[in-house]
């Protein structure tokens, strides 16, 4: 990991891990990865926007009748589903009001502009933030902003957001071991990474993408579980006005981000969290500027 000089004075970023969709067990993992990267590297310090306490559970599906289940039966689970769901629909709309509050509170615009940069940390949903166009034009006025993995499932009905990341989230299927293309080996973000990185992950199928729009990073030449040809974007870099945009799709899991977690049942060596740890931090000191790297758009064939 490379260290800063003691005359480059830290940035300061703000990690925001709000779930108002999916939340994912990896992010109190990612919190303590990204602090310590800053911490070590000097690079930037960090704040964070974290979740709100009291989140309903969602009840889940409907059920669904079984070859052996009795009519009477059935419609005893549908009662207890649908209760359930009144009660969670209930209590999770008192809930977002107070993640309203809460963000209205922790991510006003005037609160923003303190910071040299953004990152989405798996968030999902609708974040409510109290200005989210105005987030977008701090964006464009010359910030950082940097997602990984489920950044890309935030802000769907949202159009700027999508256009500003460049891409979002389609679907995933099963959890599997890939080996990226990687579209750019000068760039900070991808140049440490060893030859013939793999890894183990939930691959993300990315709409709303083109690769003319984007610096591609790591990509897939075929479908990651089906193997059906087509051109499958993992991470790549973009200006927007003056600032500057890195995303990676990689993330979900916690044996990606940390190389001590949990030996027994990880799926990942802890070089391949070394190795991740390398391309995030690389990723965030390039969108702050730190250091350079191409964001010539349009570079993946």
């Amino acid at each position: 990991m490379s260290i800063l000089c003691a005359a480059d004075a830290p940035k300061k970023i703000l990690v925001v891990t709000v779930t108002t969709g999916f939340r994912h067990s990896s992010i109190e993992t990612a919190e303590k990865v990204i602090e310590d990267l800053g911490e070590r590297s000097g690079a930037f310090t960090v704040d964070f926007v974290r979740q709100p306490e009291g989140q309903p559970k969602n009840p889940g599906r409907p059920p669904v009748k079984t070859s052996s289940e009795s009519d009477a039966s059935f419609d005893a689970r549908k009662a207890s589903f649908s209760l359930a769901l009144a009660k969670y629909n209930a209590a999770n709309g008192e809930w977002n009001k107070s993640v309203q509050a809460y963000m209205a509170k922790h991510m006003a615009i005037d609160r923003l502009k303190q910071y040299d940069g953004f990152v989405f940390a798996n968030t999902t949903g609708d974040l409510l933030l109290p200005d989210r166009e105005g987030f977008i034009n701090l964006i464009e006025e010359g910030r950082a902003f940097i997602a990984m993995h489920s950044g890309s499932d935030t802000y769907h009905p949202f159009r700027r957001y999508v256009d500003m990341l460049g891409g979002e989230f389609e679907t995933h299927k099963a959890q599997v071991e890939v080996q990226p293309v990687v579209h750019d080996p000068k760039h900070p973000a991808v140049k440490q990474l060893p030859d013939g990185f793999k890894v183990m992950d939930e691959i993300y199928i990315i709409k709303s993408f083109e690769k003319s729009k984007v610096h591609g990073l790591l990509g897939l030449n075929a479908h990651p579980n089906e193997g059906t040809e087509g051109y499958f974007p993992i991470s790549w870099c973009k200006g927007l006005g003056k600032g500057r945009i890195f995303y990676t799709s990689l993330g979900h899991r916690e044996d990606v981000w940390d190389p001590t977690w949990n030996p027994a049942q990880r799926k990942n060596p802890p070089e391949i969290a070394q190795a991740y740890q390398e391309h995030i931090l690389n990723g965030i000191r390039w969108a702050l500027r730190q250091i350079e790297g191409s964001d010539e758009l349009g570079n993946v064939p």
